[in-house]
């Protein structure tokens, strides 16, 4: 496929994500496609083969659970700062979990891929001669998605300055609320009081805007 077939491909995408209440049944539909096996789009397509942990993903592959966020992310656009930025952030969120998926003592982890998603959200997007502040809103956004989980526990691995020098820690907040409620058996009640501790804690430190 040439340049201007995937760019094509990728404005039908944009285009769903923005405007479709749904946008997990085009997705879904031109996920088995021979197109969606072409690179960049492959880096995607490698979500349907990825494992997750059962006792937290009870909805089965990263291809799965992403689905059901960007359904989620649909209902909560609105909310968003960005909404372009944020339906992308939550397509690509867990992009970098086909790369670190280990199975150890018959557990799945994924330790780390916030951090390789972020790389592989940049190398996507650059791919189609996007505006530079989309791609690192984008970034940002996949970069710290975790943060939600990391504060809330008091994890080393918690890093609030940072985030909030690159992203709004709202954002954060409205895609973790969709990560967490884009899941099979969720408890809505625990983890819209997990958002609720994580903008807490921000604020707490200053980061409130």
């Amino acid at each position: 496929m040439n340049y201007e077939h995937k760019k094509a491909l990728f404005n039908e995408m944009d285009e769903h994500l923005l405007f479709d209440d749904n946008p997990s049944k085009f997705l879904n539909k031109i996920s088995n496609e021979a197109v969606f096996s072409e690179f960049p789009f492959h880096i995607i397509l490698r979500l349907k083969t990825t494992d997750q942990n059962r006792e937290h993903h009870p909805e089965g592959s990263v291809w799965n659970h992403t689905v059901m966020v960007v359904d989620e992310a649909a209902k909560h656009k609105d909310r968003s700062e960005n909404p372009k930025a944020f339906m992308w952030a939550a397509l690509l969120h867990d992009i970098g979990k086909p790369d670190t998926t280990r199975v150890k003592r018959g557990k799945v982890t994924s330790y780390d891929h916030d951090i390789v998603g972020a790389d592989l959200t940049r190398q996507f997007l650059c791919e189609f001669d996007l505006d530079k502040s989309f791609i690192q809103s984008v970034t940002a956004l996949v970069r710290w998605h975790m943060q939600i989980l990391f504060v809330v526990n008091d994890m080393p691995f918690a890093d609030l300055d940072s985030m909030s020098k690159e992203v709004n820690v709202n954002e954060i907040a409205l895609l973790g609320l969709c990560d967490r409620l884009g899941r099979g058996k969720v408890n809505v009640k625990k983890e819209e009081e997990n958002i609720r501790l994580f903008l807490a804690k921000a604020q707490k430190k200053g980061w409130n805007e």
